[in-house]
């Protein structure tokens, strides 16, 4: 006879849920991801991650942890046009005590769009015979109790049903319902942190001059809370296809315009240096400018509720979402499905 494997659910099909799902399909797990939207079948954008627009990108310890889990995913990376960046060799970077030495690699980077990112380990995940995909449908609840949970009911077309599991993994990001229905099951609320210094992205993407388009550095502008221009900053990210992809970013009182002409001015004039405002006077703008608020921290401290169901998992910006000004927020997802395996093994 053959052995009945166990099954799981993950709910959410960005990185974390991908990632979350291969870590357990290595467990001999059959796996279940659920995701609300369509998922794409290019590197396309996608409703449920407007963050996409801003820059991405993975730490080596995500890399590593990334190619542990989807073994040649940093060879397909840089076959779809993803360029590994050594730090700092490959960095222009002023800090708030100056300008960065430029010194051989110690760490490195992987500088790409996230929507091109997300499709390539999507295909990779989608290649393991254990995993099946499934979009367009919500997830609405957990089953079971407070004890034990056993799946998740699920809508589709206006169609609800059940899917059951041995374990289900929440993985949707920062609009979690899992504190909601884990009070449905009868648990207190988790505590909850939060720490917003109100700062705010503005993003767009820009065809490279010729001659830049190919091994063309990081240049990254940090912010000096010391001084009167407190909170702004930039970062310009040669990615795929030619593209630079930048972001401005500032606090409350200082927050990058939403325009194409003010995006500029706020890049030539209002950060502490002008490098990445006199880059752009010879780029081609490709996209119109993307504007998000929502970068403040929160945990959510499950692991100090009294009680705990078995069978269910948060991990991810579910769990706990960073600021993206880090830049870790992936490479953490990659680093906690790692844990996932290791733990379910």
């Amino acid at each position: 006879m053959s052995e009945v494997k166990p099954t799981a659910v993950v709910l959410g099909g960005s990185l974390a849920g991908m990632l979350a799902a291969r870590a357990l399909a290595a467990t001999g797990a059959r796996v279940t991801v659920v995701e609300r939207d369509a998922l794409p079948t290019g590197p396309e954008p996608r409703k449920g991650l407007p963050q996409a627009r801003h820059v991405h990108q993975l730490w080596s310890g995500g890399a590593r942890a990334l190619e542990e889990l989807l073994p040649g995913a940093q060879a397909a990376l840089s076959a779809a046009g993803v360029r590994r960046v050594p730090m700092t060799t490959d960095m222009v970077a002023l800090s708030a005590h100056g300008w960065y030495r430029r010194w051989t690699e110690s760490a490195f980077m992987l500088p790409a769009g996230r929507d091109l990112l997300d499709w390539v380990v999507r295909n990779l995940v989608r290649a393991d015979g254990a995993i099946e995909l499934l979009d367009r449908i919500e997830a609405l609840d957990l089953t079971g109790t407070g004890r034990a949970v056993t799946g998740v009911r699920v809508r589709a077309d206006g169609i609800e049903r059940t899917l059951d599991a041995d374990l289900v993994v929440d993985a949707t990001g920062r609009g979690s319902r899992a504190a909601h229905w884990l009070t449905g099951l009868g648990l207190p609320q988790p505590e909850r942190r939060e720490v917003d210094s109100g700062l705010t992205y503005a993003s767009r993407l820009f065809r490279a001059p010729e001659g830049a388009r190919e091994g063309f550095p990081v240049v990254n502008v940090e912010p000096d809370q010391r001084g009167s221009r407190i909170g702004r900053g930039g970062v310009l990210l040669p990615v795929e296809d030619g593209g630079w992809l930048v972001t401005l970013i500032g606090a409350r009182t200082d927050q990058p315009p939403s325009t194409g002409a003010e995006f500029l001015r706020y890049a030539q004039e209002e950060l502490r240096h002008p490098l990445i405002g006199e880059l752009l006077t010879h780029a081609e703008p490709l996209t119109d400018v993307t504007v998000t608020r929502t970068t403040a921290n929160r945990r959510l401290f499950y692991e100090r509720l009294s009680e705990w169901p078995e069978g269910f998992v948060v991990l991810g910006d579910a769990l706990c979402a960073l600021n993206p000004v880090y830049g870790h927020g992936m490479s953490v997802a990659a680093r906690s499905a790692l844990v996932l395996r290791d733990t379910v093994r």
